[in-house]
């Protein structure tokens, strides 16, 4: 009799019977199990989007502002022959390869007669050194990639203008170190506005385009920025300040506007 009670008594602690809410739960279907599968997939998916691994800077206008200085020495010399370079026209050439517009032809035109063009360039070029070596990185540019490599960031440039240009003036202002790529017109077969240079420039990154943030400063960046799949931060030169730069994803009037950790945030 105590053995039967005793049977009784744990009858409900044997193996569940198949059906039974209790043999679901210890036995997950394969339904649940897939369902759990997906979700740790999303989950992992949503801990690794955004996240933001290098920058990749331009350079005329952005890191040094040669884009004034370059508009000043032609129209220095447009004034000395009694016509106007006109800032609504040179405006497209931002961004741009260097040859893009044929400024010696825009002067002839407006003067009706052709010129020495080895001169003129000759004078252009050597006022628009003294310009340029006269400044210094833009604001708020070093402070950004200061943090940006404490932060372990990779740091690129991607330029429409030859390497020696670029190169050069990064080493006559004791700035080249800190860059992990540069990209320059020669290492690309079509320049801003096509997407060339910034896909080049985080490729030599090693980060995929959606890891990135580009840094512009002309329509013409901005747009190739976007084309390459990379966020982009528009900061005007005092040029393209009059210029819409509404594509970008976000606008700053300059880069000591905002801490880097900040801009970051905008874009986790």
């Amino acid at each position: 009799m105590q053995r039967a009670q005793d049977a009784q008594r744990h009858a409900g602690h044997g193996p569940p019977r198949s059906g039974s809410p209790r043999a679901e739960r210890a036995h997950p279907s394969r339904e649940l199990l897939a369902r759990a599968a997906r979700d740790d997939e999303a989950l992992l998916a949503l801990r690794h989007a955004g996240v933001i691994r290098g920058l990749v800077f331009d350079f005329d206008g952005l890191i040094l502002e040669t884009e004034s200085p370059a508009f000043q020495a032609w129209a220095e010399l447009f004034q000395e022959h009694g016509v106007s370079l006109e800032l609504d026209w040179w405006f497209d050439y931002i961004g741009r390869e260097s040859g893009w517009i044929d400024v010696h032809g825009h002067l002839e035109t407006l003067l009706g007669h052709e010129l020495d063009r080895a001169a003129i360039k000759a004078r252009r070029d050597a006022r628009k050194e003294e310009l340029i070596h006269a400044l210094d990185v833009i604001v708020g540019v070093r402070e950004w990639v200061m943090e940006a490599k404490s932060r372990g960031l990779r740091l690129g440039i991607a330029s429409s203008s030859p390497r020696s240009w670029v190169c050069g003036h990064l080493e006559r202002l004791a700035f080249m170190e800190h860059w992990d790529a540069v990209v320059c017109r020669e290492d690309v077969a079509r320049a801003k506005p096509e997407p060339d240079l910034f896909l080049r420039a985080v490729e030599r990154l090693g980060i995929s385009p959606g890891e990135a943030i580009a840094i512009e400063d002309s329509p013409n960046g901005i747009r190739a920025a976007k084309a390459a799949g990379l966020a982009c931060i528009a900061v005007p030169n005092q040029l393209t300040r009059q210029r819409d730069l509404g594509e970008a994803d976000l606008l700053l009037e300059s880069l000591s506007d905002l801490p880097l950790a900040d801009a970051l945030a905008r874009f986790a």
